[in-house]
């Protein structure tokens, strides 16, 4: 009976991610490249890196695997400013899309190695401080949606950066969680060679890597690897920002021993009220997955000082996503926090002050503008501010959260410590 029970919480789980993603279903070709001559759209230049498979439909790549690295450059068009809301990817309701209300592609081209390499310098000698911004996306996403995610992220954050975009295979599939993270060990040779390039290419001033979810598994292992092989990850890359990180905690601890020293400076988003990490922790026997956990008790507080970790709280952040599981990217609260430090330079909070004061806690009224919450992370060393948040979710959505809330809350682990660490 109690595996019975364990189960039907697990299918409840599912059924809530089925029912945020059902309405969501979007048409084939998206990608097709089509004119855009509307005033006022912004646009997002971008190159591909992926090991999915290459196949020939208007898609391009699929959640397949591919035995070879390919590469593509990507334009988004997005849509003015007025007919959307900073956060949010517009999907099209038909192909081709209209770029005065849709994100649109206006240029996708196949690239060779030789040619690809060629882009980055081009644009990383044109970028102020030379500064490149790598995305890994999670799970469950198709090559569109990886690629308009990324073009919402740099563009809402205003970021002046090199975009560079890592797709490994994904499925785009609530059913494919085991095809998709095995995905993640096959693409992690593949992405230290592209951060190793990158971190060696004398025309690269630094390097911020930013990872959603399943993701920050494909990067926690591509930078072990790195380490491991160099006696640490190498010195220009600078930043590393985990979001809402599918990694259980132990093995996020195992692998920070590992990271040697000098490390880049992480940031970690996290988020009590995940429920696709609810899932995953049911998945994966009971343990945390570390972008779930309260950061302000123990043991994680200890490990993050000790580690100097930032970390971003956003559990009482709300936005439109029922799942609570990309919000920091459909927050513009914190979408432009990150564009703020990608352009100043400057962590997220001030490493300089005690464990306290490493945390950051956002709420939906952090601040009046998307500009001064930017600010607010920037400069203050913590900010527990007014916990008044938005209306909550209908009765619907209510009830079935606190399904998955009962799920999250389960269960209980202590992140370990080897002997002599």
């Amino acid at each position: 009976m109690r595996i019975l029970r364990r189960w039907r919480s697990l299918i409840a789980c599912v059924l809530i991610a089925g029912l945020a993603a059902g309405c969501a279903s979007r048409p084939v070709g998206v990608l097709i490249p089509v004119p855009d001559t509307v005033a006022g759209t912004g646009r997002v230049n971008m190159v591909v890196a992926t090991v999915r498979k290459r196949v020939d439909t208007p898609d391009i790549f699929s959640g397949e695997r591919g035995w070879n690295p390919s590469y593509a450059e990507v334009t988004v068009s997005i849509p003015p400013d007025g007919a959307r809301k900073v956060g949010d990817v517009q999907w099209p309701r038909s192909v081709p899309g209209n770029p005065a209300t849709d994100f649109v592609t206006t240029k996708l081209d196949e690239l060779t190695q030789a040619q690809a390499v060629s882009w980055f310098h081009d644009r990383i000698k044109k970028t102020p401080g030379r500064q490149a911004l790598v995305f890994v996306h999670g799970f469950n996403q198709r090559f569109d949606d990886a690629v308009f995610r990324f073009a919402q992220i740099v563009h809402d954050s205003g970021a002046d950066v090199t975009p560079v975009l890592f797709t490994w295979p994904s499925r785009g599939s609530l059913l494919a969680y085991g095809y998709d993270r095995e995905s993640t060990s096959y693409s992690r040779d593949s992405l230290e060679r592209l951060l190793t390039f990158m971190a060696k290419d004398p025309n690269v001033g630094e390097i911020s890597i930013l990872a959603h979810s399943m993701g920050n598994v494909v990067t926690l292992e591509a930078l072990r690897q790195m380490a491991i092989r160099n006696g640490r990850i190498l010195p220009k890359i600078k930043y590393v920002m985990l979001a809402a990180p599918d990694v259980d905690v132990d093995v996020f601890h195992t692998i920070l021993r590992e990271l040697g020293e000098p490390r880049p400076q992480f940031t970690l988003f996290v988020s009590q009220d995940d429920k696709a990490l609810a899932v995953s922790k049911r998945v994966w026997g009971d343990v945390p997955r570390i972008g779930q956990v309260n950061p302000e008790v123990e043991p994680y507080r200890t490990e993050f000082e000790r580690y100097k970790i930032n970390v971003l709280d956003l559990t009482k952040l709300k936005t439109d996503d029922p799942l609570a599981h990309g919000k920091f990217a459909a927050s513009p609260q914190v979408v432009q926090a990150i564009g703020a430090r990608l352009a100043e330079g400057q962590t997220m909070t001030d490493s300089r002050v005690g464990v306290g004061e490493h945390i950051v806690e956002f709420t939906t009224n952090a601040a009046s503008t998307v500009g001064q919450a930017a600010g607010l992370v920037i400069a203050a060393p913590v900010a527990v501010v007014d916990p008044t948040t938005r209306e909550n979710y209908g009765r619907h959505m209510e009830n079935l959260g606190n399904v998955a809330s009962d799920t999250a809350s389960s269960g209980k682990h202590v992140m370990t410590t080897a002997p002599g660490q």
